[in-house]
């Protein structure tokens, strides 16, 4: 087996071997090579001490130098270069206490999380595969190295990476590793949460986000989103729909492209729905308000996983709106776009479109058809910008101050009411149209 090496990588391996050192790409960097994947990053590990791969590196930084790792930089191009070591003991459930360097490949790999993981590649000795990492390729599975209950316990967040990587890879999982993962879940909770939600985005980010469903089986959601547990626990007894609420929302994911807002908001789109179920008397289940409900819950989720303000603006706008679903007419697509904002408004379709189709066939092409329309009327909107906002009105407060109404909260006021009414017929959004229904509204 060959694996074609970054030149920049190349480098850093030929200038260790020069020094007489032992040095080898290893981890994912192999994995994706062997699988045809193109690695994100290309990591190094070498019998070189830290201090040593200083020395022989004009340009590093000392980014884990505590566990020994030093990024050494040839050109624009960063590698991370770790020392052979051992780890000490876990105490905290997600950094050794200490490391120990070792001269040994082996006892490298063998601290390593899965066998996929554990494998080191050089073109001088070839693929070092001791745990049987291409054999459990070759069988699309994630096994751990040694006992999953003492690499769990080492770092608990490779619980959640296990079933990150199954879906990012479409691999199941070893038994005795989903045993593991099952009896340690409850220690995620040591984890802390910008490392949780790093590894559950690029899980429902992935080409399998279904696979969240492995994470609730499991026990890992009950830890990480027990909002998640609620919705699988809540049926959708409703000619609309055909499962219930939690994979309903699986099967949404699968249906809209993996960027992170859109899978974020189909992922708690529907989050409301397990507070919000009512049952009439012919055994119909029901959801009103389960769209302000979810935005509002949604919105703690999301600073609870401490997402950035802007992505949680964005996801709970489009949850609030998820489900007002407009009839193609110009009118009310305006009214629709000006709660999203034009920027939203494709996004929003998205949603709709992937809700829908995770839903019964009740009526299902007729409701695709409307949305279609409904976009169709919206390019066309955003195309000719039209009027949808205060912003876009032809007078402005200053405007309306100058014409004489007092400044203060009856210009916002006016403005609202402007806008109301070109929505409706923005052949109104002229300024004597608006100055002359400020003065009414004024009195004046």
């Amino acid at each position: 087996m060959r694996i074609r090496i970054p030149a920049t990588a190349k480098a850093i391996l030929d200038a260790l071997h020069t020094r007489g050192f032992e040095a080898y790409i290893v981890g994912g960097c192999v994995r994706d090579s062997i699988l045809g994947r193109v690695p994100a990053d290309w990591d190094i590990t070498t019998n070189a001490k830290p201090e040593e791969v200083r020395r022989i590196f004009s340009r590093t930084v000392d980014t884990g130098i505590k566990h020994g790792t030093v990024t050494v930089l040839v050109g624009s191009r960063q590698h991370e270069v770790t020392t052979y070591r051992i780890d000490g003991k876990y105490t905290d459930g997600r950094h050794p206490d200490s490391v120990t360097y070792t001269p040994s490949l082996t006892e490298d790999l063998k601290r390593r999380d899965f066998t996929i993981n554990a494998m080191a590649y050089n073109e001088e000795d070839g693929l070092v595969d001791l745990f049987g990492g291409m054999d459990d390729l070759q069988r699309k599975l994630i096994r751990c190295v040694g006992n999953p209950l003492e690499r769990f316990s080492e770092d608990a967040l490779r619980i959640l990476r296990a079933v990150r990587l199954s879906a990012q890879l479409n691999f199941s999982i070893d038994d005795d590793t989903l045993s593991g993962i099952s009896i340690l879940a409850h220690t995620l909770s040591r984890i802390s949460a910008e490392r949780i939600c790093t590894e559950l985005i690029k899980l429902i980010c992935s080409s399998h986000p279904e696979y969240l469903k492995v994470a609730y089986e499991t026990g890992i959601t009950r830890v990480i989103l027990p909002e998640f547990n609620e919705m699988m626990r809540t049926p959708q007894n409703n000619p609309h729909h055909m499962y219930d609420v939690g994979t309903h929302t699986l099967v949404s994911m699968m249906k809209i492209s993996p960027e992170k807002n859109l899978r974020l908001t189909m992922l708690l789109h529907d989050v409301g729905k397990p507070s919000c179920r009512t049952t009439d008397e012919r055994g119909i289940d029901h959801f009103v308000g389960h769209a302000e409900a979810g935005t509002e819950i949604a919105g703690k989720v999301l600073h609870r996983l401490k997402l950035d303000n802007a992505t949680i603006q964005t996801v709970t706008t489009l949850i609030r709106y998820h489900d007002c679903r407009v009839l193609p007419q110009e009118r009310q697509v305006r009214r629709l776009i000006s709660r999203t904002g034009p920027e939203l408004f494709h996004d929003l379709i998205r949603i709709q479109e992937a809700d829908t189709l995770a839903q019964s066939e009740y009526h299902r092409d007729d409701k695709l058809g409307t949305i279609l329309r409904v976009e169709k009327i919206g390019e066309k909107i955003i195309r000719e910008k039209q009027p949808v906002s205060v912003k876009d009105l032809a007078v402005t407060g200053r405007d309306l101050m100058d014409a004489g109404i007092p400044e203060g909260p009856e210009v916002g006021r006016i403005l609202r009411a402007a806008l109301d009414e070109v929505l409706d017929d923005p052949a109104k959004n002229t300024r004597e149209y608006i100055i002359r229904l400020a003065r009414k509204m004024a009195g004046r």
